[in-house]
């Protein structure tokens, strides 16, 4: 969407679907660095904008597209129709900036392809029950797309985007990168999750909950992108699919927390009500059981917010003091072979240690190994363990883990 000849191409798409026997349904996000320019914007105005006015900001580069791409429909002789999030009937709740999606209408969606319409969605966007327009979050118009399949029964979900589908690691990073023919909803999400950016964590979400194939596929050429399925027999003998990097993150240690019971759902109830995301919580015992350390991480964005409120939680519950490092990244190795071989932690930590990279903290689940990590550190640390796990070697080939 970043210029009007990439406009018309993802109108012939379109159209070719439709004159294919498909009812389409379009889901576009904002033109280009469109969303980028609004925020510097916004920035320059004041550096703490309200999150409402944002959200009516950021909003309006949808809107853009979504005209524009039904003008370039109608130019190809085709019948269009743009509607806004409000428009269409996709609720959210009242979460400014970080929406969540409750329901979506298929009133208005239906009623346009009976009429013969293609139907192009802004993506990122709803509105909640009072009517106050919301976003989803940055990068969610897949959301969108995801959301709309599930409620539309739709047979898939093709996400067109500016890479040929999902790879190993990202080949701006490691150039030995490998692309992915077919990856499982639960491998995916757990990679979009964990900083891997082709692919919004939620849309996956809602792929894996509906059971819709999602596509990720080049918006530039017709080649096969990589498909998003349930899993199948022989998808854990791959131990390890990929490696993410998540930068931009932040470390927040609230030191010397009275070890009392229920503190620590007071304090993580304060920071829910501020809608701040959190991840890798850590609680470290001292003084003989009386004191806690407690971490957790979280986006970089957040880091003042985090700061400000570790200090009147501070003040308010008798903390010693509020540490926060916003120099740190997050790799991350992701596999649902885990499941079933051992050794995959080893052989991670051995690999950072050889590439003398210190870890700060580490997480786990059935299926990922995430290490935090100096931000300095990251690019170095996936292409070791990219090499580590072979994973620039087709699957068939790799040597036993």
């Amino acid at each position: 969407m970043a210029s009007a000849e990439k406009i018309h191409r993802a109108a012939r798409r379109a159209v070719k679907a439709r004159l294919d026997g498909y009812d389409v349904v379009l889901v576009v996000s904002a033109m280009g660095k469109t969303t980028d320019s609004l925020i510097a914007l916004a920035k320059e105005v004041t550096p703490r904008p309200p999150r409402r006015e944002m959200d009516m900001l950021l909003t309006t580069g949808e809107q853009v597209s979504i005209a524009l791409m039904a003008m370039a429909i109608d130019a190809a002789g085709h019948r269009a129709i743009s509607l806004t999030g409000g428009q269409l009937g996709l609720v959210t709740n009242g979460v400014h900036m970080e929406a969540r999606i409750q329901r979506i209408s298929r009133a208005r969606i239906e009623q346009e392809l009976q009429a013969g319409n293609i139907v192009i969605v802004a993506g990122f966007q709803g509105i909640d029950e009072r009517g106050e327009i919301t976003t989803l979050g940055r990068g969610a118009s897949d959301t969108t797309a995801a959301a709309l399949a599930a409620v539309l029964d739709a047979e898939i979900c093709e996400i067109y985007t500016d890479v040929d589908g999902v790879y190993t690691t990202d080949p701006r990073i490691e150039p030995h990168a490998r692309k992915l023919d077919v990856i499982g909803y639960d491998e995916m999400l757990e990679m979009a999750g964990a900083g891997a950016k082709v692919m919004h964590s939620r849309a996956i979400e809602f792929g894996k909950k509906f059971q819709v194939p999602i596509h990720v596929r080049s918006s530039l050429t017709d080649t096969q992108g990589t498909l998003i399925m349930a899993e199948t027999p022989g998808m854990e003998d791959i131990v390890v699919r990929g490696v993410t990097l998540q930068e931009n993150l932040a470390t927040v240690v609230l030191i010397g927390v009275p070890n009392n019971p229920g503190m620590a759902a007071t304090v993580f109830a304060e920071i829910a009500r501020h809608h701040i995301v959190v991840d890798d919580i850590i609680q470290n015992i001292y003084d003989g059981g009386n004191v806690a350390n407690i971490g957790f991480s979280t986006r970089q964005t957040e880091a003042d917010r985090v700061r400000e409120l570790g200090q009147q939680l501070a003040a308010r519950y008798g903390f010693r003091g509020t540490e926060v490092d916003e120099n740190v990244c997050k790799v991350s190795v992701v596999g649902i072979g885990m499941r079933t071989h051992s050794g995959v932690a080893s052989r991670v930590f051995q690999t950072l240690a050889d590439a003398k990279i210190n870890i700060h903290s580490i997480s786990t689940s059935e299926i990922v190994i995430g290490c935090i990590i100096n931000q300095a550190d990251g690019h170095r640390a996936v292409q070791a363990l990219h090499a580590a796990f072979e994973l620039d070697r087709p699957e068939s080939t790799k040597a036993p883990a």
